[in-house]
Formats: C-alpha cells, structure tokens, sequence
C-alpha cells in the first residue's frame, strides 16, 4: 500500500492492463472500495469494528464555521457534504475518480448545550469553559453521515442526548491536562476519560464518538462496501 494512498496490486488485469490497479476490478474480485473523507483515528477504529477496512483516507479542511441561525442539524448535514465535495475535489486533482468503482464516507458531529454550539475549543481556556457549560447538564450530540458515489449520495443524521455528572474544578483541570479535548467537538472524548463523565446517554454511543454504526452499515451495505 502507497503511503497516505490508494492500494496498488502487482498483477495486471484487463480493466487496467499493465499498469498496477488502483480501484476495484473484476479480476480481483473485490467489493467496491471505500475512501474516508477524514484523518480522525476514532472513525477508522469505528469502521473496523465493522469490518471495514478504507481503501484510502482522505484528509480534508473546510471552515466548520456555523452560518448565522443555523440548526445544529443543518450544519452537520452541510459540513458533511462539503467535507465530501472537498475529499472529490482533491481525489479528482489527482486523477483518482469514483466512478473508478468507488465510493466515499463524511461525517461531522456538533455538540449543542443550551442552545450553543461548541465546536473544537480552540486552546485551554474554552476548553474548560465547555466542561464548565457541560457539568451537570444534558447536552445534544448531532452527527450526520454521508455516503456517495459517482451516481447517487446519500445522508444520514443521529441525534444523542448526553447528561454529564457535576465537575468539580479539579475534574476540570486534570481533564484539561490529559488534553484529549484537542480537535474534539465539545471539549471532549467519550471513548476516552471524558466517558467517566457521562451520567446517562440517550442515542448512539458510536455517533457521539463520530460515526453512528447503525446508519453507517445500512448505508454501507447498499453501496457494496459490506
């Protein structure tokens, strides 16, 4: 496997004669491939739970900004879909299409409490000033998926209701250490030691993480992937 790329396999096939495949054919008999629109560790880790294996991860960089008045749902459906359009874009800069027997996963999650969106705080102070918002009370988790290929896309969407235990200002600031609230939605990581402060969760555990697993494998399931 290329480093950061697609895989390449030795032998020739008709479809792509002497040059290395570098998307599923018919000789080798593969299901259709998936390419991850995302860098984010806890999504690969979520799709192999799956079985899923990416083809290719691929990296993108959108302004994950809200527009003004914008629900939370309406932004994890945008933000999916452009961070979809983006992978696309620079897929197609390098010549790799997928309608080349391909298809392609986004996903964005949002964090809602009292009717504030928290995004990625930006350094440590905001972090704790999310954990501080979040102690003691409920908050929302949206997360939306998409799915597309070179015919057809389509999205999905997973609300979850999280109640966090009150924190204490030493909870806080050792959590703040530990610096898993960076590049979280929130300020924190379920799957991680923030999960020590989930009192109860109503919705998919998965989606708060980043990939709700229900949606995804039905999705996955009639594009191929599965």
């Amino acid at each position: 496997m290329t480093e950061g790329g697609i895989s390449k396999r030795d032998s020739p096939c008709d479809k792509h004669g002497d040059k290395p495949c570098n998307s599923p054919c018919d000789k080798h008999g593969e299901k259709t491939a998936l390419v991850l629109a995302s860098a984010s560790k806890q999504r690969l880790c979520l799709l192999e739970r799956l079985g899923v294996r990416p083809h290719r991860l691929q990296a993108v960089c959108i302004d994950e900004r809200p527009l003004r008045q914008e629900t939370p749902r309406l932004l994890v459906a945008r933000l999916a879909r452009s961070k979809a359009d983006e992978a696309q874009r620079q897929l197609a800069e390098e010549g790799v299409l997928l309608s080349d027997g391909l298809c392609l996963l986004a996903a964005d999650t949002a964090v809602v409490c009292a009717r504030r969106i928290l995004g990625k705080p930006r350094d440590r102070e905001q972090a704790k000033e999310f954990l501080q918002k979040l102690s003691g009370r409920r908050h929302q988790v949206w997360t939306s998926i998409v799915v597309c290929d070179d015919r057809r896309s389509n999205l999905r969407w997973r609300l979850t209701r999280v109640a966090f235990k009150r924190l204490t200002e030493r909870e806080i600031e050792k959590y703040v250490d530990s610096q898993e609230w960076r590049e979280s939605a929130g300020g924190y990581r379920i799957q991680g030691e923030g999960e020590g402060f989930v009192r109860a969760l109503n919705g998919s555990h998965s989606a708060v993480v980043g990939l709700p697993l229900f949606e995804t494998r039905q999705l996955l399931l009639s594009y191929g992937v599965l």
